[in-house]
């Protein structure tokens, strides 16, 4: 039973060490991705600092990585992490987004804030959540952003 013990932490220090060299993508378009975004929705300074601060890691193609995400195996569930809240919304891609997803996105947005699930846990353990002030910055920027594109599509109905 020894012998088998040892073979699997052999063989799992022998994996762990595997995984240090086959590394995920990164994120490296840098802060002008998020521009066309700023520039049409049109947040304040102090939340475009917060949405940089807490949103754009994950939500865009600019990711500030921290040291720990080069040990494996966080660096594959950072990088799934990335990977998924892109899937869901991401500014980087704002310019490609019809009026009626974006208008779909900002409600969704202020929906996962409302009830707190954004941001998620595993990113607020580390990084804290956010504030009140911010949050409530946050919810009414969304709000009256998406209420232009409500209206946008009201128009184009009509």
């Amino acid at each position: 039973m020894q012998k088998i013990l040892k073979y699997i932490a052999i063989l799992a220090l022998l994996a762990f060490v595997v995984m240090q060299f086959i590394r995920p993508d990164k994120n490296s378009d840098g802060y002008e991705t998020v521009i066309a975004f700023e520039k049409e929705t049109k947040p304040s300074i102090q939340l475009a600092a917060v949405l940089k601060e807490n949103c754009y890691d994950c939500h865009s193609g600019q990711t500030r990585y921290p040291w720990y995400s080069e040990i494996a195996p966080v660096s594959y569930w950072l990088s799934d992490h990335i990977k998924n809240g892109q899937k869901h919304f991401n500014v980087s891609e704002w310019e490609g987004y019809s009026v009626k997803k974006k208008e779909h996105k900002l409600e969704e947005l202020i929906e996962m804030v409302e009830v707190g699930t954004m941001p998620l846990d595993s990113y607020t353990w580390i990084h804290g959540k956010l504030d009140v002030n911010d949050k409530e910055l946050m919810l009414q920027w969304a709000k009256m952003v998406r209420l232009q594109y409500v209206k946008e599509l009201e128009t184009a109905a009509n």
